[in-house]
């Protein structure tokens, strides 16, 4: 195993210091280092953060192959500073039984680009109506932790109840896509001013609240885990405090385009932003950024959802709800957050590794931590071009916009997947 030397990078944005990589861990920390044979990497200017990870990820393989797979999406993960992701499940066919599960794990060992961990359905199909074999999938070659049948609700409290219940046995998490289906039938945007004058049928902010509300007294009273996936409205912040204040075992999560973008952006009657859960209004992203900086928000996740050109080149009402994150989210967080990176770091590896249990991801760099990390340039400001991104879709909805923040380089356990830049492999 090649050791590297890591030569005047500042972690944490500390003072600048040497790292020395060697055998999967940093060996040491401290100025003027040397360590004949090592590969040099000048990183005067570069801040080193713990490897970010990511609990809300599609990666479309098996099934949607044209989309996105699962060697693509790691790609796109490790220029984006990942060295840890989430897969969800509803691929197809759906991750609801050990196979399947075990299938993408493989196939995430197999890139070797980040490590990829992945969810496995509540339910059978992710039709709601007959939980899936969650104990299975537990106890797999990929001892899947966390369930979801992200894209759908698990309206039925019944079932929700016994989901919650089944996964306290071995402490898993439910994480829940907050949308009460009847509320939403038809909706195509944010209910709201914008929604009237545009003529689309609304998705009121109620629908999610109203879920997260039921969520987290079941999950009260069970006394399990509870994570609810993409936050998006003033009213669900509220109902997050008040459970965290009465110590409900529930953590939350929002997208970068949720704390950047708005519902006005629906007047272009472009499907790049058309989303699941919608953009909100400027009151909501508001709402967002306070709770996450002050942590009624756990962490930032990017749902990433990568499409095929034909399932956004359409019309508004036949394109299908998703954006492309992982190349980005970082460099969004820089632009909300500002340069605070231990804050960065908390709500982008650290937390995300916590929850999902991913031992060796979210430690900071220091003497014998897994060496999981990524260096960034926060000087450097960049364009956002469709065509220059790693994923096989294109559908990002920053296409155009100027970020501040580079990946230079992300390590996963002492080895480079990104260097100058550029994916290794």
């Amino acid at each position: 195993m090649t050791a590297y030397l890591v030569k005047g990078v500042s972690v944490l944005g500390a003072a600048p210091t040497d790292l020395l990589i060697r055998d999967g861990v940093v060996a040491e920390v401290g100025a003027d280092l040397t360590a004949p044979g090592a590969t040099v990497v000048d990183a005067a200017g570069l801040v080193a953060l713990p490897g970010l990870v990511d609990l809300h990820t599609h990666l479309r393989e098996p099934g949607r192959e044209d989309a996105e797979t699962v060697e693509s999406g790691s790609r796109a993960a490790a220029l984006g500073g990942y060295t840890a992701v989430c897969a969800m499940a509803n691929t197809s066919p759906v991750a609801d039984t050990a196979g399947v599960v075990e299938q993408v794990w493989r196939l995430g060992r197999e890139a070797g680009l980040v490590d990829v961990q992945p969810i496995g359905a509540v339910t059978v199909g992710l039709a709601g109506q007959h939980l899936a074999e969650l104990g299975a999938m537990a106890d797999s070659a990929a001892r899947v932790r966390i369930f979801s049948d992200d894209g759908h609700c698990v309206a039925d409290p019944r079932l929700m109840r016994r989901a919650l219940e089944y996964v306290k046995a071995f402490d898993g998490i439910i994480a829940q896509h907050a949308e009460e289906p009847r509320l939403t039938e038809g909706a195509q945007m944010h209910e709201g001013e914008v929604s009237t004058r545009l003529g689309l049928t609304g998705w009121p902010a109620v629908a999610e609240e109203a879920i997260i509300a039921r969520d987290v007294l079941l999950a009260e009273h069970v006394g399990s885990r509870l994570h609810v996936c993409h936050v998006s409205t003033a009213g669900s912040v509220e109902v997050l405090r008040q459970a965290k204040a009465r110590g409900v075992r529930v953590t939350a999560e929002v997208t970068p385009h949720h704390l950047l973008l708005t519902d006005v952006r629906a007047e272009t009657y472009d499907p790049v932003y058309k989303v699941n859960p919608p953009l909100r209004t400027d009151a909501d992203v508001a709402a967002l950024r306070a709770a996450l900086t002050d942590g009624v928000i756990d962490i930032i996740a990017t749902d990433h959802a990568p499409h095929a050109v034909e399932d956004k080149e359409c019309e508004w009402a036949y394109a299908r709800p998703g954006m492309l994150g992982l190349e980005t989210a970082l460099s969004i967080a820089l632009d909300v957050l500002g340069p605070r990176w231990d804050l960065i770091a908390e709500r982008m590896s650290r937390t995300p590794a916590r929850i999902a249990g991913l031992d060796g991801h979210g430690v900071d760099p220091a003497p014998g931590a897994p060496a999981n990390l990524t260096l960034v340039d926060p000087a450097a400001r960049r364009t956002v071009d469709p065509a220059e991104l790693a994923s096989r879709s294109r559908n990002t909805p920053y296409a155009g916009m100027t970020l501040p923040g580079r990946i230079v380089a992300t390590f996963l356990r002492g080895e480079p997947t990104v260097l100058d830049g550029k994916a290794t492999k």
